[in-house]
């Protein structure tokens, strides 16, 4: 199956606004034609008897990638290359549309992704400065600033648990779909200059500071 060649890797990603506001780049990944042609791809060097009783014609395999396509459509390109992966590596027989959907459906864990309820307490529990955090994903760290680190802090996990879900579910949708997000710089302190002030400039100093507040 070619390619096609107008296809976009924006028609399931975010605006450039959106990745800059979580310091997010776009991974420039394959398209979904490019994705069916690795899953076959995949099924071909790992199930080489099944693969081509299944698909022994050049016919067939169209066929079949075109039918792929179709029921594999609502997936971003990445989510179908890695549940490819992770299908071959736990199945023995070659695998039906059915097998692929379900590992799609479960991708999170295979971009790194812990489950929301996990990455809730992973975010409750993180220490400060947050961005120096060993984050188990990136994701969890702006889902908690999304959320509010004091609002994570003060309130009970039943009211806050549902909004950072919904802010970290968001995030895992834009990781699955390419998005890489880079956590904010620690910017190191500026050397100190200068010559130490000698008691007697520090006594002035003090001196004029108090005269300006009218002490």
């Amino acid at each position: 199956m070619a390619r096609h060649s107008s296809a976009s890797q924006t028609e399931a990603g975010q605006s450039s606004d959106s990745a800059e506001q979580t310091g997010a780049s776009v991974d420039n990944g394959p398209d979904r034609i490019d994705a069916i042609n690795q899953l076959f791809a995949e099924f071909e060097l790992a199930y080489h008897n099944q693969y081509y009783k299944a698909y022994g014609t050049e016919e067939r395999l169209v066929l079949a990638k075109k039918y792929w396509l179709s029921c594999l459509s609502q997936y971003s390109p990445m989510q179908i290359v890695a549940a490819a992966r992770q299908v071959v590596k736990t199945n023995d027989f070659l695998p039906t549309v059915s097998v692929v959907i379900r590992t799609c459906e479960e991708g999170v864990s295979l971009f790194g992704l812990p489950r929301a309820r996990e990455a809730y307490y992973e975010a409750c529990r993180a220490h400060a400065p947050k961005a120096q955090f060993p984050w188990t994903h990136e994701a969890i760290y702006f889902a908690g600033k999304a959320t509010d680190w004091y609002i994570l802090a003060t309130e009970p996990e039943d009211k806050v648990l549902p909004l950072f879900t919904y802010y970290y579910d968001e995030l895992c949708q834009r990781v699955m779909r390419g998005e890489k997000l880079e956590l904010p710089q620690r910017q190191a302190l500026p050397e100190r200059s200068g010559t130490p002030l000698s008691p007697e400039e520090n006594q002035a100093r003090m001196q004029k500071l108090r005269e300006q507040m009218g002490l």
